[in-house]
Formats: structure tokens, C-alpha cells, sequence
């Protein structure tokens, strides 16, 4: 995503919230077709994937082979083919990855495509006003409580001419209001799933084996994570750095990894992986070499 605003930040934020807006460039799409693709995509995603039906979406992530995060992923299927929707920051390393383990098998794997995020109540509706053509899919992944679809084979030229385009400010507030991490930047190849939320939608603790699964069995069995992602409420007119410290008692508990302004809450917002100890409520303080601000914890989503 490049565009910080299309003029109106408070504009597209409202859009977001009252009516649709669309976002370009936050993900893109990898496809995966072939008679082995289940199979295949079965063996190294954490979802089951076995029979799944034709259109069904599902959340599920791709690891490393000691368990951690490698891509945050969309996943729904059209026969033969699967399409797997990412931040665009990691549909390269979702080929790089996939194609590392494509050894004797019947599939192909797309590069990455962009998609268009569709966002807001309004979503559906647009949706179903579409011209037939104007799309090839609209893939439904809602974002906390909004309506969202990502619009594949789509330009933002085709849609009705009253969905707003919409930058990274304002669509980054809305992302930190429903507490979705974006990889990369919250979440990173260092990171446990079960630090990243609730894992309940992306993980099948019940399939055969997928890469990485050891470590993520091994803590929802008997284990527990020193982090979870959480949000932040600053309760002062402060606009930290994206890696400033947060701090308890003048020692270290986290780090802030995305910052916005919230029209909803009425404060700037955040989120940040912290320590477990430092539980939903409590006050902190967040430092960086300009600054520090106050601020409490909060369970996700903010709003």
C-alpha cells in the first residue's frame, strides 16, 4: 500500500465504518491449482483441508519448520484450485515456501495477483450490485465487525462510483480497532501463533501432520506463551513510533508495533505484543527516544 490518503483521512475512516471503501495493495493472492492441490496444501497448512466445499473460507497459517509464523493466510477453494490470500508483504515467501516442498506432485503455484480489499457495511450490498464480470471473485473475510471481501481480477475503477478509496491511515485504524495483526509488522517469523491471538479459527487440532504443527500442539497441550498481542489506549494526544518500548516500573514488557488515531475509541490506539503478566487493564507507559505517552491494555478487538 502506498497511498497514506486519497485527501480525506476522516472521509475514508467514515466510509469504512457508515458505508464501503476500498484499500489497494494491503494483499494479494496466490493460487494453487491441481489434482494434489488438497492434498498438497493439506500437508503444510495448520486448517484441515480435507473436503473442503467449493467456496467455503477459512482462516489458516503457514509455519516454519519449528512452528513459527511464516504468513497469515485466507484460504477457499473452487474445485481444483486454491486461493490463498496474504498481506502483500508476504505472498512472495507463500511461493518461496510452497514451492520448496512441490516434489512429485500434480499442481501448479501462481505468483502473487493483487487484490482490493472491499471494507464496510455497505460491503455486501456492493457486492451483490456488481456487473456481472466485474469481478472473478469476491472472497468474503470479514474484519472484526465489518464486512469485508477481497475482490480478485478487480480494479477500483470498476466499482460504483460511491465506494470511496480509502489509504493506509485510515485503514490501518480500522485495523488496529478490530485487532487484526498484519504480518511483518505486529507478527514475524519470530513469533508463536498462539501469541498472535486466538488460534482457534487458523489451527485444526484434530488433522494428521503440516509443518510446524509440533510446537503449536505442544503449548495448546500443556504450555503457555510469555507474549500476546493486546491493544493499547493512550490516554494522552500522542502519536508513538511503530517499535517504541512499552515499559511497567520502569522495565520492559513489550514493544508497540502498530499506531493509530481512532475517531470510535476518541484516542490514539495500538497494539503491541506484551507480556503475559501484564494482564487486559493495566496502566503503562510507552518510551521512545523523543517521547513517552501513558496508556492501559486492552483485551482485542478496541472496539
Amino acid at each position: 500500500m502506498t497511498v497514506d490518503s486519497y485527501g480525506d483521512v476522516t472521509g475514508e475512516y467514515q466510509a469504512l465504518h457508515r458505508s464501503a471503501g476500498v484499500v489497494d495493495g494491503a494483499h494479494v493472492l496466490v493460487r494453487v491449482a491441481g489434482p494434489d492441490a488438497e492434498t498438497f496444501l493439506d500437508s503444510l497448512l495448520s486448517q484441515d483441508l480435507g473436503g473442503l466445499a467449493d467456496g467455503t473460507v477459512v482462516r489458516s497459517l503457514l509455519l516454519g519448520p519449528r512452528g513459527k509464523l511464516r504468513a497469515l493466510l485466507w484460504v477457499v477453494r473452487f474445485g481444483d484450485e486454491f486461493l490463498l490470500v496474504s498481506d502483500a508483504a508476504t505472498g512472495p515467501s507463500v511461493v518461496e515456501d510452497l514451492a520448496r516442498f512441490k516434489l512429485r506432485v500434480q499442481l501448479e503455484i501462481g505468483e502473487p495477483e493483487p487484490v482490493l480489499d472491499l471494507i464496510g457495511p455497505d460491503s455486501a450490498a456492493v457486492v451483490d450490485g456488481l456487473d456481472e464480470g466485474t469481478v472473478e471473485r469476491a472472497i468474503p473475510a470479514p474484519l472484526g465487525g465489518l464486512g469485508r471481501y477481497f475482490l480478485v481480477g478487480a480494479s477500483a475503477d470498476d466499482l460504483a462510483t460511491d465506494v470511496r478509496p480509502v489509504g493506509r491511515l485510515a485503514s490501518t485504524a480500522v485495523r488496529v480497532e478490530m485487532g487484526e495483526p498484519a504480518m511483518g509488522r505486529d507478527v514475524d517469523e519470530s513469533t508463536i501463533p498462539q501469541e498472535a491471538g486466538d488460534v482457534a479459527e487458523s489451527v485444526s487440532f484434530t488433522k494428521g501432520c503440516y509443518l510446524g504443527q509440533e510446537l503449536v500442539a505442544r503449548i495448546d497441550s500443556r504450555g503457555h506463551v510469555n507474549r500476546h498481542l493486546r491493544g493499547l489506549v493512550l490516554t494522552e494526544n500522542a502519536l508513538p513510533p511503530d517499535g517504541a518500548e512499552i515499559v511497567v516500573d520502569d522495565a520492559p514488557v513489550g514493544t508497540i508495533t502498530s499506531v493509530s488515531e481512532s475517531l470510535t475509541v476518541g484516542a490514539p490506539i495500538g497494539l503491541g505484543l506484551i507480556r503475559r503478566e501484564v494482564e487486559p487493564g493495566s496502566p503503562v507507559e510507552i518510551r521512545w527516544p523523543t517521547g513517552n505517552a501513558q496508556a492501559e491494555v486492552r483485551t482485542l478487538p478496541l472496539v
